[in-house]
């Protein structure tokens, strides 16, 4: 698979020695352009939309990070390029795919563009799957309520928010807060139809009529709404198509 990539490192040897490599020992990855700050690499992402950033995280005017936070959904893999180690917790925050260390070694180089193209082609893969929702189980589950419980119907439900210790469970014109945990109702709905897309949300798939690519990308239901999807949450979620 071609893997389209941009370079953002301030150095402008280190650039030529990344370009070079990258010629040199990784030849499905197509460099459409360099920047050697903030603001150009902005302007890269925003013109090429590229698969790949290759990005180096100390830089003047601010670092990769404060880059990252400019980008609401990202759809490309970021390969982090640093002569700091300290940086490997907040690179993981940040979803990095993988983390170099300068110098870089060609070996560890080799094995960050494998692993950024096995996650493309998986994506690939699955969305290309995604044609129509799979035969649901229908049925029935009960809610506590203070007086008792209610029983509702489980193809009712749109989407389960998480609120702290409670859940909001929204319907098509109303919701209902319950106090069980949204881990609960991933439990009891396990059988059903229901993807965890989010931390926050865990959804009715027969409710989902549309699905937008990025990074975890999102998704919009019967209803209109629109929901965040989690990078790692994507496959789990693709996976209830077919």
């Amino acid at each position: 698979m071609n893997i389209k990539a941009i370079i953002i490192e301030d150095e402008a040897i280190s650039r030529d020695i990344l370009r070079n490599y990258i010629k040199k020992y990784c030849p499905n990855v197509e460099v459409l352009g360099e920047a050697g700050n903030i603001e150009e690499g902005y302007m890269l992402i925003q013109n090429h939309q590229p698969d790949l950033v290759f990005l180096d995280v100390e830089m003047p005017y601010g670092n990769a990070f404060d880059l990252l936070e400019k980008i609401d959904d990202r759809t490309f893999e970021t390969i982090f390029v640093t002569a700091y180690d300290h940086y490997a917790i907040e690179a993981l925050n940040n979803q990095a795919s993988y983390y170099l260390l300068k110098p870089i070694s060609i070996d560890d180089l080799i094995k960050a563009v494998n692993h950024v193209t096995q996650i493309k082609e998986k994506e690939m893969q699955l969305e290309n799957a995604v044609l129509s929702p799979k035969e649901i189980k229908t049925g029935k589950i009960t809610i506590p309520m203070q007086d008792g419980f209610e029983v509702i119907e489980v193809s009712d439900i749109l989407y389960c928010k998480a609120d702290d210790n409670y859940t909001e469970i929204y319907f098509v014109n109303t919701k209902k807060l319950v106090s069980k945990t949204l881990k609960y109702f991933e439990e009891i709905l396990k059988d059903y139809s229901f993807a965890r897309v989010h931390k926050s949300y865990l959804v009715n798939v027969n409710a989902v009529t549309r699905y937008k690519k990025g990074k975890g990308g999102s998704i919009v239901l019967s209803n209109g709404k629109e929901l965040m999807v989690s990078s790692t949450k994507k496959a789990n979620l693709l996976s209830y198509f077919k």
